[in-house]
């Protein structure tokens, strides 16, 4: 199947702490300027650390959402009031790569295109049951026995539909008329490139010519903040919050909490040519992993080599071929560890000379989205012909052997394998290639 159809890039859009359009992240990668500042939109002393990645110039109005048609624009517009944060930075970076890929007036062939949308799990504010807890509550003790009959009916009729994690792609379909496969992943970081590798195999084996394609998330909120602290290293925000996240360097601190959202649309390379799309890169591998030990522990190291094997095998190229690795680089002390004797493994001696970068390090990690965005700062490496460098990184650790970026002039090469894991031990990777006519 791989071999009679070929699936391109044609379209990105992203929310992310360095804005909201692909020249904007670009800007701010190359220069080296960092997304990450004191927490704002949540009170400091809510959270475990008082530093974030925050999409600040997201609003969730209908200007955010790029270029649309009347019709789109109205229909969007109504379904505000029904979506949380992380369905309205998921939608707005899908209409925006749907305006990147010229598709703002004219439309895909609605039966032979389809959404895969990741994301992570979706949780409400705790505003959203105040009220209904005050009602339930007397003399400061919360009765269980009253929620049913005077709790629910304090909670806003459609608040549900809010928080499914499946509602980004179900908008998404919606608002652009895609009726073909359609499918939502809830694998937190990993989600995004698991999304990827299913939009692939669905083009490849002939069950669609387009796939909208993305991956939405936060860390910012108050309860997933608490679920990171429980099972993350978290950089506390000392000192200035620019250095907050080191991915790789010997004084790393931890992970940093981030917001954020990306979406690609891919497309057969034959449908891409016959509306004359722009081709930005080809997608020519994808593959996960998931690992435990016998007690449930994830191994993660395992789990991500397990995962860039399988996609180097999937698009028939060795390591040698590799340009550059979009790495994880959480900024943990033991992730980090791990991702690096994943490298070691895979790429054996070329590990320490194969060029590495981490976007995480200008924006925190942005949950789900955090894999889309990653792979979107690769694709803008690739159009600029060069790499950024991985900020923070001052001191080599030496358990972390890897060729992190810190210069300029690095060349990012004619590919890359991104990769991203889960806590759990669930990691995914992609291999993207700068398109030619001749492969």
């Amino acid at each position: 199947m791989a071999e009679k159809r070929r699936v391109v890039i044609t379209g990105m859009g992203l929310i992310s702490p360095l804005g909201s359009t692909k020249e904007a992240l670009w800007e701010a990668l190359a220069s080296g300027r960092s997304g990450i500042d004191r927490l704002q939109s949540v009170p400091a002393n809510a959270l475990p650390t008082n530093v974030a990645g925050e999409a600040i110039a997201f609003t969730g109005k209908i200007d955010d959402f790029g270029p649309l048609d009347k019709d789109r624009k109205k229909l969007i517009r109504k379904g505000l009031k029904v979506m949380c944060r992380e369905t309205l930075m998921g939608v707005a970076s899908a209409q925006l790569a749907m305006a990147d890929a010229g598709l703002v007036e004219s439309g895909l062939d609605p039966e032979r295109s389809g959404v895969v949308f990741g994301s992570d799990y979706m949780m409400t504010l705790p505003e959203e049951f105040s009220s209904s807890i005050r009602k339930c509550s007397d003399g400061g003790r919360f009765e269980f026995s009253r929620w049913g009959t005077d709790g629910l009916e304090q909670m806003q009729p459609l608040w549900l539909l809010k928080y499914l994690p499946n509602m980004p792609a179900s908008h998404i379909a919606i608002f652009n008329d895609l009726r073909g496969p359609n499918n939502s992943i809830t694998h937190r970081e990993a989600a995004a490139n698991l999304a990827m590798g299913e939009a692939y195999r669905t083009i490849l084996r002939d069950h669609a010519d387009a796939m909208l394609v993305g991956a939405t998330g936060t860390r910012v909120h108050p309860m997933k903040a608490v679920h990171a602290a429980q099972t993350e290293q978290l950089a506390e925000g000392n000192g200035d919050p620019t250095k907050a996240c080191r991915p790789f360097d010997l004084r790393r601190r931890g992970m940093v909490l981030g917001e954020g959202a990306g979406s690609v649309l891919l497309e057969e390379l034959g449908a891409a040519r016959a509306r004359g799309a722009t081709i930005y890169a080809e997608l020519v591998g994808a593959a996960s992993s998931t690992v435990l030990d016998r007690q449930g522990i994830a191994q993660c190291d395992q789990a991500i080599a397990n995962a860039m094997r399988l996609t180097l095998r999937d698009a028939g190229m060795t390591p040698e071929e590799v340009g550059h690795i979009n790495a994880h680089g959480l900024g943990s002390k033991s992730r980090d560890i791990q991702e690096a004797l994943a490298i070691g493994a895979v790429f054996e001696d070329r590990a320490t000379r194969v060029p590495l970068v981490a976007a995480k390090s200008y924006f925190g990690n942005l949950g789900a989205g955090s894999g889309m965005v990653e792979l979107i700062s690769s694709l803008m490496a690739l159009a600029h012909g060069r790499l950024f460098r991985v900020l923070n990184f001052e001191t080599p650790d030496p358990e972390c052997p890897v060729a992190a970026v810190t210069a300029d002039d690095v060349s990012p090469g004619e590919s890359f394998l991104s990769v991203n894991t889960t806590p759990q031990g669930q990691a995914a990777a992609v291999l993207i290639r700068a398109f030619g006519e001749d492969r």
